[in-house]
């Protein structure tokens, strides 16, 4: 009988344990909190993404520490974004040494120029774009250090955007064929779960089918006369040619260029003579300068945006679909008052 016994227990724990042993998660790391969110939804349970710039953080100021080269090394799938948004990223990946898949989730997105539709930085001509930090011919990809040299990039080389809008996200059409290229990323990876990813993408491909519906929805109810905002730093460019508004930014693409005087001065000008009612701070931006040309042009602060990430998971924007959400929901407030 005590025999019969040990051999049911055995066996119950034999079978307890298989099910967690053929169900290893694919180890997934997603460069910044949005694109984390969007691989979470597709990868479900068979994913453990780790994100490497996180909540409220700025991606154009990132630099990677040792301990991000670890986990690039250690992964099975690391996803970014592309149109040069991480460009502290090939000297992370090369650095690590990682053997791991890597998806362009942009793929695919027709990019947006500056200057294109819904992009005014408020710069003097030839001024928009003067922040290119990289090193002189030669150094800009460097590669040549060990693991524990990955993350002290401090020359910022790679901040320069260059002529295209990375902030694809920002068009909730364009994160579909995010979904679609981390779906098929996933599936390639680990082909056992395609089926599973195939099921997620398309739940989350109807809810961001809604979420368009309900911004454009929300933007049409807006008199055309208000629909020019003010925010720290051009990041809604592909919003705006989505949804139909116009967004003025002090400082260009990246959070790293400073605006001169004559910026702001013209931007403030620009403001009186439109008669725009608000601007709108950035969770990853420094309100001050925005606080100043809301005191000299007597617009108000209209809110916070969430441009390049997300807030925590207890904030307003701890998801993409609550984030844009929050967005158009601060944005349709102060305009329509």
């Amino acid at each position: 009988m005590l025999t019969r016994r040990l051999l049911l227990a055995s066996a119950a724990a034999i079978a307890f344990a298989a099910p967690a042993f053929a169900q290893d998660k694919l180890n997934v790391i997603a460069s910044f909190s949005i694109l984390g969110d969007v691989v979470q939804n597709v990868g479900g349970d068979r994913v453990e993404v780790t994100t490497l710039v996180g909540p409220d953080g700025d991606a154009h100021v990132f630099q990677p520490a040792p301990a991000d080269a670890q986990a690039v090394a250690g992964a099975d799938v690391i996803v970014a974004n592309g149109l040069g948004f991480e460009g502290w990223m090939d000297r992370l990946v090369e650095a690590s040494g990682t053997k791991a898949a890597i998806i362009t989730a942009s793929e695919g997105v027709t990019p947006i120029a500056f200057g294109e539709e819904g992009h005014d930085h408020g710069h003097a001509e030839g001024e928009a774009h003067d922040h290119d930090h990289e090193h002189a011919e030669g150094e800009a990809h460097d590669h040549d250090h060990a693991k524990e040299e990955a993350g002290h990039d401090h020359g910022h080389d790679g901040h320069d955007h260059g002529a295209e809008d990375p902030h694809a996200w920002q068009s909730v059409i364009n994160v579909a064929l995010y979904v679609g290229n981390i779906e098929r990323g996933l599936a390639a990876a680990d082909p056992d779960g395609a089926e599973t990813y195939a099921a997620n993408a398309a739940a989350y491909l109807a809810e961001l089918d809604a979420l368009d519906a309900e911004i454009k929805a929300a933007v049409a109810a807006l008199p055309e006369n208000r629909r020019t905002i003010v925010t720290s730093h051009d990041a809604f460019g592909y919003f705006a040619a989505a949804y139909g508004l116009t967004f003025v930014a002090p400082q260009g693409v990246s959070t790293e260029a400073e605006a001169s005087a004559q910026d702001v001065a013209a931007l403030i000008t620009q403001i009186r003579d439109a008669g725009i009612a608000a601007v709108f701070v950035e969770n990853i931006a420094d309100p001050r300068l925005l606080d100043q040309i809301a005191s000299e042009t007597g617009a108000k602060i209209g809110g916070t945006l969430y441009s390049d990430a997300l807030s925590g998971p207890e904030g307003p924007a701890g998801t993409y679909l609550t984030m844009m959400r929050h967005n158009i929901g601060q944005l349709t407030g102060a305009l329509s008052q």
